[in-house]
């Protein structure tokens, strides 16, 4: 697989796993018992940690791509076994 097509992959992977951690630990300034500065919505983070977020988002996207890569070269996981999960193998497509 040509570099810029892995680039690419990671850059999914990394994406997806943003928005999943993306959510983890947040608290709003009423359930943290701070006040709220005047137009801050209601639903604003306290304090968001992006940087822990960015650690963890990278470190899950790498775990993520490496076993993507890894099932690429030694096909652990081929495509008729992956359909033969949701679909019955005996019955022609």
């Amino acid at each position: 697989m040509r570099w810029y097509s892995l680039l690419a992959i990671y850059l999914l992977f990394w994406t997806f796993a943003f928005f999943l951690v993306l959510p983890w630990g947040i608290r709003t300034s009423d359930e943290m018992g701070e006040r709220m500065i005047p137009g801050q919505a209601p639903s604003a983070p306290h304090a968001p940690q992006l940087g822990r977020k960015l650690l963890v988002t990278t470190a899950l996207s790498a775990a993520g791509f490496l076993l993507f890569v890894a099932n690429w070269e030694y096909g652990w996981i081929t495509r008729d076994a992956f359909f033969a999960i949701f679909f019955d193998p005996a019955q022609p497509r």
